[in-house]
Parts: structure tokens; sequence; C-alpha cells
């Protein structure tokens, strides 16, 4: 076969001389060779899509198992997120009742210190929780991309509780001063009532035991002595006690006065009756503020001291009778 190579006008035409063998290797060759290069192609391709089906299945084994594992933490991060919205429940309820234990100590200080000037006016009542009483509602899905909502809302719950128990640290502090000062305010205030009420008692006693003067110097005792007028041996039947002219001369113990009166030796003197039959004498007073049938409380202003009757100068004779014997009044007084 001869093959003619035509390239253009300017050129000549060039021939080939091509023998049979040629014509019909050439070609057995070329297709021989694209023939093994697809075949060759063919097991390669094989060789590659086997180990890719291999790869593929051990990346879809391991991700079956790393999706396993990963529901296993959100089914495990989920409880934990319950059990943890179940603690903030709990600790909003401790804070529920601590703040009714501070609402307590409020009415404490209302009850126990009404004058106080910490006094609130306008609080709401506080919200509070029972996770054991009735529930119910609508039932609604919860999606996967739902599942983070619980944690967020749990955030907000202990964003809750961190103001709540901030709120808290600033306030019962002063609640509890308050309390404090109310606390002492209303012990002051029931001591001076129980004192009030003892000194009321002691004022009703009927038992002469309070001393009658505000002077407590003795110039005379009870019993015998050399009487200070003629020298003689006598017996004194009270105690002299000194003073000024116009001293207070009060009541030893509650009674009835009996006698408001004057004498010449007693001077201006005053009998008070007790009871248990006993009686307290005031002589040589120099005024006398009662009149008989009054009736007067132990400490009571019954007379002035003064000089009347007989006496060598300003003094008071006090004198205790019992059962109409005089006995030493350092018996009975304090």
């Amino acid at each position: 076969m001869t093959l003619l190579l035509l390239r253009d006008a300017q050129r000549p035409a060039r021939q080939f001389q091509l023998s049979r063998p040629v014509i019909i290797w050439v070609p057995a060759l070329a297709i021989l060779s694209i023939s093994t290069l697809v075949v060759s192609l063919q097991v390669r391709s094989a060789h590659v899509i086997s180990k890719l089906e291999t790869n593929l299945a051990a990346q879809s084994l391991q991700l079956e198992i790393t999706v396993s594992d990963k529901e296993k933490a959100i089914a495990l991060l989920e409880n934990e997120v319950m059990k943890l919205s179940d603690q903030a429940v709990d600790m909003k309820e401790r804070i529920q009742r601590m703040s009714e234990l501070e609402h307590q100590l409020e009415e404490f200080i209302r009850k126990y210190d009404p004058d106080s000037s910490t006094k609130e006016t306008g609080k709401n009542t506080p919200i509070s929780w029972d996770g054991s009483g009735s529930k119910g509602g609508q039932w609604i899905a919860v999606h996967d991309q739902q599942k983070l909502m619980p944690g967020r809302e749990l955030k907000d719950d202990f964003e809750e509780i961190q103001e709540m128990l901030d709120a808290m640290e600033k306030s019962v502090p002063r609640t509890l001063n308050r309390a404090e000062d109310a606390r002492k305010n209303w012990e002051q205030q029931r001591q001076a009532r129980l004192l009030q009420a003892r000194r009321l008692e002691l004022s009703r006693e009927g038992k002469p035991s309070l001393w009658p003067t505000a002077e407590r110097r003795l110039t005379s005792s009870f019993g015998y002595r050399r009487d200070p007028l003629n020298g003689s041996s006598a017996y004194h039947a009270g105690i002299d006690i000194a003073g000024r002219i116009g001293d207070p001369v009060y009541a030893a113990g509650a009674g009835t006065i009996k006698t408001a009166d004057q004498m010449s030796e007693r001077g201006k003197y005053i009998i008070i009756e007790h009871q248990n039959g006993l009686q307290t004498w005031y002589m040589h007073l120099n005024g006398m503020n009662v009149s008989p049938g009054d009736q007067v409380d132990k400490g009571d202003l019954i007379g002035q001291l003064g000089n009347t009757g007989r006496s060598t100068g300003p003094h008071l004779h006090f004198q205790v009778v019992k059962q109409n014997i005089p006995v030493d009044p350092l018996l009975y007084v304090q």
C-alpha cells in the first residue's frame, strides 16, 4: 500500500510505501496495547473500588460507633441536666423557705418593735415551689434540635438563683440585725415591765421593809438608853434617824393611815396599820401629807421630817409595833 501525504499547494506530495505485514501487525499491536491497557485499568479500578469499599465499611462502622457513643453521651447529659433541674427546683424551694423565715423575722420585728423605722410597705408575697404537688399540662414532644434547651433554661435558672442568693446575702443580715435590735428592745421593755410590776408589787406589800428617809444616819438605837433630856435610864421603843427639817418621810410599807395627829411628847406623828398586826410610827414630824383612813403604798410621801414634841433636834423617831409590842425596826427595814 502507498500512503500519500499532501501538506499544501506549495509543497510537493510525499508518499510512503507500506508492506502487508506492517499494515496487519501495526493495527494488531495497537489493538492489543489498548486492550491490555483497558484490562489493566479495569483490574486497577476493581482493586481501588474494593479498597474504597473496605475503607467505607470501616468508616461506616466507626461512624455508627461514634453516633452510638454520642447518643449515649447525650442521654447521660440529658439525665444530668434533669438532675440539675431538680436540684435547681430544690434550691429554689430552700431559698423560698429562707424567704419565709425572713418574712417571719419581719413579722417578729413588727410585733415586738412596732416603732421600728425599718418597716417595708408594698412588698409582694413571694412565689413558692412545691415539687410534690399536683402537676399537668399539654404533652409536647422534644425534638433533637430542642435537646439543648433544658441546658439553656438550667443556665437561666442558676443565674436567677445566683441573683436571689446575692439579694439574700444583703437582706438577711440586715433583717437579722433588725430582729436582734427588736429582741433587745422587747427584752428591755419586758425587763422594764417586770421591774415596774415588781416595784408595784413591793409598793403594795404590807410588810414594812423600806427605809423611811433619804438619810441613813442613826442617832439613837432601839432598846435601853440614857434619856437625852434628863439623863436617866429609859427604854427607847424605836430608832432615831438624823435629817434636816423638811426632808421627805416615806411609808415603810403599804397600809392604812390609822392616826395623823399631834401630841406634846410625840409632836406631829403618823401611825400606819399594816398586815399581820404590824404598825409603823413616825414621830416629831414637821408636816403631814395624809389623813386617817387614807390608803398608802410603800414609798409614798406621808410627811416631812421635823423637830416637834419632845426632841433635841431635827430627826425622825421611827417605830415598829407588832401585836401592840414595840420591836426593833432594824429587823424589818432594809
